[in-house]
């Protein structure tokens, strides 16, 4: 039988599961399984956390769903995850292999994402200036830890590892007793160089930073370990990849030329390009800037322009429409139902004076810029003007923060679209090639399982 890849994605909202024969590199199965793991915030901080102990469960559970057979001929084993978040755990006990072949989280806190709002503009202000070219926002490793130190002092006494949720699986399947990271998601977290690939070591111990807890620095596209056990049929000694960030392997997954551009519109939005393979990113972090420089494999990088604007944009109105609903005591639809409700008013609607930014939740470049609709009149407030406003805003903000000026200068000859948004929603992809004058093509969608065991494919 034909050895097989397994590729694993730790999403904010799911895991995803795929193997990929290493042979032919088609997917022979893949599984996904919500995580269900976000704890309800009442600090007021803005906090956003996620039950370590349900993710782990959902990975076990999503893996074990693949065949059997497949699984006891696995020749190495790909993570990649959600990016920027923080994990704390305690060396050598960080879960337990009750059964021999499912191991369950143990002596962990809970996740803080990178939807985490705790690190407030003036907090960031007072941090130190890293030696990097990329910001720190808030929701990023290190500005986090750096916020607990000044809020909750005695909270790291507990641990002695910190990492993403995907570095701590890779530790856990490997036995390790700390824990290693890849620049891709180093970067994530703030205060790292990307040329020489160190921590801001100095900077950070000098700011009173726990460095003991900052992880140790391996390539991207490398390998971390062996399983130490076997799981769900996956032999003891399988190859174990460096946990890859989630962006970098969705890119991966679907970017065939170096003059594409990947434009994924999922919860968020992203779009990005292959910078020059003689590119080195300079200078000190430009916060106001809307492109930033993500290192991807091989010493090379990735213009990307990230959102935190998009289909969770749509999703919103989706939910303040059925609020309205509630409130006036009319049964309310489904969240399908609306969806194509909208889509359908839209496309009869094929343009619309009517203007909406729809950054509610803000830009990383820019925390205070929300939402606004303008030219507002009579003629232009039926569901259709405003659904087609809507989702033509997305995209003029997607544009705004790469324009398609800029694309053309790259040598960018055409766009690959993806994600889930775009997927379902004809609406969106009229605005995509509105937005954008460029051969858009879609179908090769972004997938991170996907991407990381490619990667693996392709380079051990």
């Amino acid at each position: 039988m034909s050895p097989y890849i397994l590729g694993i994605d730790v999403g904010t909202t799911s895991i995803k599961a795929v193997l990929l024969e290493k042979v032919s590199r088609a997917v022979v199965a893949s599984q996904t399984l919500a995580t269900a793991a976000d704890v309800v915030d009442n600090s007021g901080i803005k906090a956003k956390e996620q039950q370590t102990s349900h993710i782990i469960d959902a990975l076990n559970r999503c893996v074990c769903l693949l065949p059997r057979d497949k699984l006891e001929n696995v020749s190495s084993i790909g993570l990649s995850g959600q990016m920027h978040g923080v994990l704390f755990w305690k060396a050598k006990s960080g879960c337990d292999w009750p059964d021999g072949e499912c191991f369950t989280a143990r002596d962990t806190s809970q996740l803080i994402t990178w939807q985490d709002g705790r690190c407030s503009c003036d907090f960031l202000s007072s941090l130190p200036k890293p030696d990097s070219h990329l910001s720190v926002a808030t929701g990023f490793g290190c500005a986090t830890i750096l916020w607990l130190m000044k809020n909750r002092p005695g909270f790291l006494e507990d641990f002695g590892v910190a990492g993403t949720i995907q570095d701590y699986v890779v530790s856990m399947l490997c036995g390790l007793d700390g824990c290693v990271m890849t620049p891709q998601n180093a970067a994530s977290w703030g205060f790292f160089n990307t040329t020489s690939n160190q921590w801001n070591t100095e900077i950070l111990r000098a700011a009173g930073f726990p460095t003991h807890l900052l992880p140790q620095c391996v390539p991207s596209g490398g390998l971390a370990g062996q399983t130490r056990s076997n799981w769900h049929g996956v032999p003891a000694g399988t190859p174990v990849g460096a946990a890859l960030g989630d962006f970098q392997c969705s890119v991966y997954s679907c970017m065939r030329d170096q003059t594409d551009a990947v434009l994924n519109i999922s919860t968020s939005a992203q779009l990005t390009y292959a910078m020059p393979a003689d590119f080195k990113p300079q200078g000190s972090p430009q916060p106001a800037s809307s492109i930033s420089y993500f290192p991807y494999f091989e010493d090379s990088y990735l213009a990307v322009a990230a959102s935190l604007n998009g289909g969770n944009v749509l999703a919103s109105f989706v939910e303040m429409l059925k609020l309205w609903m509630k409130e006036f005591g009319v049964e309310e639809p489904s969240d399908l139902c609306l969806y194509e409700k909208l889509i359908g008013c839209a496309l009869n609607q094929e343009t619309s004076d009517l203007r909406v930014r729809p950054t509610i939740l803000g830009e990383r470049h820019n925390p205070m810029c929300l939402g606004q609709v303008t030219n507002i009149s009579s003629a232009n407030f039926s569901l259709g003007h405003v659904s087609r406003a809507l989702c033509c805003g997305i995209l003029d903000n997607m544009a705004s923060m790469m324009p398609a000026d800029l694309l053309q200068q790259a040598g960018v000859r055409r766009i690959v679209g993806s994600g889930s948004a775009i997927a379902r929603n004809q609406v969106l992809r009229q605005e995509v090639e509105r937005a954008f004058p460029l051969p858009v093509v879609y179908g090769q969608n972004a997938d991170s399982a996907v991407g990381v065991a490619m990667v693996l494919c392709d380079r051990c």
